[in-house]
């Protein structure tokens, strides 16, 4: 067969149609061999320092004042809970009381299949994010009862309860208990 093989040269093309990318000046140029074979790299020779303002993720921040949750950071970066069941946490979170979190539910609201938003739950139930408990309703049908827990191990705080400063200091259990008052005060007459 005695054919010969065309040296190698470098070429210039046009950009794929449709991408809007000029094409003047565009070169695509190949080596000889395997591109993996290369001493040539295409990563930076260090990591760019944290001083650095173009490193990293930067944020563009909005001021929510309506239809938004409030997520804490032992959640949203959890080290051992996969992203799966990061965002499933975060939706669940997002949720009002009462709202349906059945992993058929989750199946209908999400791309990702009933096996992994299962495991995604079960991931959550072992970081102590969500209990789940079958309960027997009135018509005597069994219910799964979820109650979901913004910060596991935290002590629960009602929902009309005042918020405690940081820096309050508990009561000793020893402390003398305020007296009640004996009835309950008039009402203020308004001045006339």
């Amino acid at each position: 067969m005695g054919g010969t093989v065309a040296p190698y040269q470098p070429h210039m093309t046009t950009a794929p149609a449709g991408t809007g990318i000029p094409d003047e000046g565009l070169f695509i140029q190949e080596e000889k061999g395997f591109p993996m074979t290369s001493t040539k790299s295409s990563a930076p020779s260090c990591a760019r320092s944290e001083t650095d303002p173009h490193a990293g993720v930067m944020h563009v921040r909005h001021r929510h004042d309506s239809e938004f949750a409030v997520v804490g950071n032992h959640l949203a970066q959890h080290r051992e809970l996969s992203a799966v069941a990061i965002g499933i946490g975060v939706h669940i979170q997002s949720l009002p009381d009462g709202a349906r979190v059945s992993i058929g539910k989750l199946v209908e609201r999400f791309p990702e299949g009933e096996v992994r938003i299962a495991r995604a739950l079960r991931e959550l139930e072992a970081a102590g994010y969500l209990q789940r408990r079958l309960g027997r309703i009135a018509s005597g049908r069994v219910v799964t009862r979820t109650t979901w827990y913004e910060r596991p191990g935290a002590l629960p705080v009602a929902a009309d309860a005042p918020s405690v400063p940081a820096d309050a200091q508990p009561v000793p259990a020893d402390a003398p208990a305020k007296p009640e008052p004996a009835s309950e005060p008039e009402p203020a007459q308004p001045p006339y």
